[in-house]
């Protein structure tokens, strides 16, 4: 097992949930898997938990039911090989900071400064 928890990226989440997308459905699922076999501690946020419902009940080509996302969305947060991070309202600034000075989408900014905040560094 890596000493390093890594932050694991909404896409990831989503296409190993997405059966339609072949090889990447492959390869994320095995990834994911590693956690639910005690291989691997990931981290996630609840940014990228909300996007992964959002993608996952609507805009995949065989949407996966509410309920069964609720369902996966619940064991990440119950489950210890998961880490489940949030962001406070000091994390705002340092997302803004972040945006500014890379050039990034608010978005990923915000992901980045939650897990600057959390000590994780890898994704």
């Amino acid at each position: 097992m890596n000493d390093e928890i890594c932050s694991i990226d909404t896409n990831i989440l989503v296409y190993a949930y997405d059966v339609s997308e072949g090889k990447k459905h492959e390869i994320c699922k095995h990834l994911i898997d590693k956690s639910w076999r005690l291989q691997e501690k990931y981290s996630i946020s609840t940014q990228n938990l909300s996007e992964f419902y959002v993608v996952i009940t609507k805009k995949i080509e065989n949407p996966v039911p509410m309920e069964t996302a609720k369902g996966i969305i619940g064991d990440i947060i119950a489950f210890q090989n998961w880490i489940v991070v949030d962001y406070g309202a000091r994390t705002l600034l340092a997302a803004i900071d972040i945006n500014r000075t890379y050039k990034v989408h608010y978005w990923d900014a915000l992901i980045a400064a939650t897990m600057r905040e959390n000590n994780i560094f890898c994704i």
